[in-house]
């Protein structure tokens, strides 16, 4: 058995061309002024983001918490299916609403994403 490689075939892995990869000459790279666009797009997009998941929660909160223990004294004397409305949102109405903020909350990420160049 052969043990010894020929310098064809054994490349050589410092240098950049090796792999039939040239490193990047400072020519390729961003210029200052589009990297200012990319962070001011990047500030845009997370306020965008963070707004819209604080107001989700603060939704949540309101529905879990409020409707559920706060206010659930009020909301008792209607009823929802024979059960007083605000038993009925502390068992399953805080749950319901949660659900239906994960879809609206997939389906207005996806437009803020599309809306800064960023989906899929």
């Amino acid at each position: 058995m052969d043990d010894s490689v020929s310098a064809a075939d054994s490349g050589d892995l410092d240098s950049p061309t090796a792999d039939g990869y040239d490193a990047p000459s400072e020519s390729n790279t961003p210029a200052a002024s589009s990297s200012d666009e990319t962070s001011e797009a990047e500030g845009a997009y997370w306020r965008e983001n963070l707004r819209l998941l604080f107001s989700l929660m603060a939704i949540w909160f309101a529905v879990s918490f409020g409707a559920g223990i706060l206010f659930r004294d009020f909301l008792d004397q209607f009823s929802l299916g024979g059960y007083p409305l605000g038993f009925w949102f502390a068992q399953q109405g805080a749950i319901y609403v949660f659900i239906a903020l994960i879809f609206f909350y997939v389906v207005r990420m996806k437009q803020i994403e599309r809306k800064y160049d960023l989906h899929d």
